[in-house]
């Protein structure tokens, strides 16, 4: 069969791009996806004990894109959710990001924004222009808290010291000095009400008969018996050219599960203060303490009404062949390498390089939508 586009990947980039060329467009695309399952690392599924999980970390979508909801809209209803998460260190459960409640804690006794503000000015390290991760945040609180939270937390997720790593790292994490116990700061919070999973389905049912998807599939195995036009490209764009300026690097994950019955969750409730819970928000993050970043329990965010409960301790890992390359690392060395592959992605044509790993670089899942959505424009107009 003939198809206008190959797109290879079903994440969002992928499906999104599907979706547009075939709604608005009729252009028909054959979606090859290497997993057994659409949706990428967004995708999400029941376990073995009916708990609703992430199964390749926490996704928490937030946007303050009209435009993007409005979008999404027509594939799922939403359950806003304003995500909260603590860190835990020295023996305690912390708020976080920084606050005043964070401040108090500290101090062990009642304080104001004015106190904070005041305590904030004295211990920061000025920076004109912060050139790193360490930097930045030296910048804003000093380094009593950026020892107790950032430094532990940054080398055992990048394993590079936070001097090594661009400065948006650690700074896109908000720094408060009112009540504001919200992990994310976007207008609009939420999760798919009937999870990812299901909005990924309407998203690529959405496509009719104009789109087709070949799961588990190496798309080099396939691409030279499709008859296509063009190219959409969502993997690694190393691999794309067959890592002829060498490899960049990434950071891998591994997940632990552990699922808990109502009798050990109510035995927890001193500690997660809530019934039905393991822990007191939905992600607890570990920058000392044990090899994992983070523990999450996504339910907080679900929802969902069940009794028990599943964690997910996630633990960093270094990237080979064979594991998935979930982050692309942000360092001056490796935006260096990545531009040397953009040159050739540039100078490859009937080709789009897009979402996370084509780009190389750490986008939220509103910006690859909304980046999909524009390149779906510009490939319909070379291709009409």
């Amino acid at each position: 069969m003939k198809y206008d586009v190959l797109v290879v990947g079903a994440g969002f980039a992928g499906l999104v791009v599907a979706e547009r060329l075939a709604t608005r467009f009729n252009l028909r695309s054959l979606v090859v996806e290497k997993r057994q399952h659409l949706g990428g690392n967004a995708y999400d599924r029941y376990d073995q004990h009916g708990v609703l999980i992430h199964p390749y970390g926490p996704h928490y979508f937030r946007t303050n894109s009209k435009r993007i909801v409005d979008y999404l809209n027509q594939f799922t209803e939403w359950k806003p959710v304003a995500y909260e998460i603590k860190s835990y260190t020295e023996d305690r459960y912390w708020s976080f990001p920084i606050n005043l409640n964070t401040f108090e804690e500290m101090l062990g006794r009642p304080s104001s924004t004015e106190e904070m503000e005041a305590w904030l000015a004295a211990n920061r390290q000025e920076y004109d222009n912060p050139q790193n991760s360490e930097e930045v945040i030296l910048n804003q609180v000093g380094t009593e808290l950026y020892e107790r939270f950032f430094k532990g937390y940054t080398l055992k997720q990048w394993k590079r010291h936070p001097k090594e790593l661009d400065a948006s790292v650690c700074g896109r994490i908000p720094i408060r000095t009112n009540r504001d116990n919200r992990y994310l700061e976007a207008s609009f919070q939420a999760l798919p009400k009937a999870g990812y999973s299901r909005l990924f389905e309407n998203l690529f049912a959405a496509c009719g008969n104009q789109s087709k998807a070949l799961l588990n599939t190496d798309y080099r195995e396939v691409m030279d018996s499709i008859d296509y036009d063009y190219l959409v490209y969502t993997g690694p764009i190393d691999a794309f050219f067959n890592h002829c300026h060498g490899p960049l690097p990434y950071r891998s994950l591994r997940f632990e599960y552990e699922n808990f019955d109502a009798n050990a969750l109510k035995e927890r409730e001193s500690i997660s203060g809530k019934t039905g819970f393991w822990q007191p928000t939905m992600q607890v993050n570990y920058p000392n303490e044990g090899e994992f970043t983070r523990i999450v329990e996504i339910k907080h965010a679900t929802g969902q009404a069940c009794t028990n409960s599943t964690i997910v301790r996630e633990y960093p890992d270094d990237y080979e062949p064979g594991k998935e390359p979930y982050y692309p690392i942000p360092a001056p060395d490796s935006a260096l390498r990545y531009l040397k592959y953009k040159e050739l992605a540039d100078h490859t044509p009937n080709t789009s390089f897009i979402g996370r790993l084509a780009t190389y670089r750490y986008y939220n899942m509103d910006q690859v939508i909304g980046m999909a959505l524009n390149e779906a424009e510009k490939i319909a107009a070379k291709l009409k």
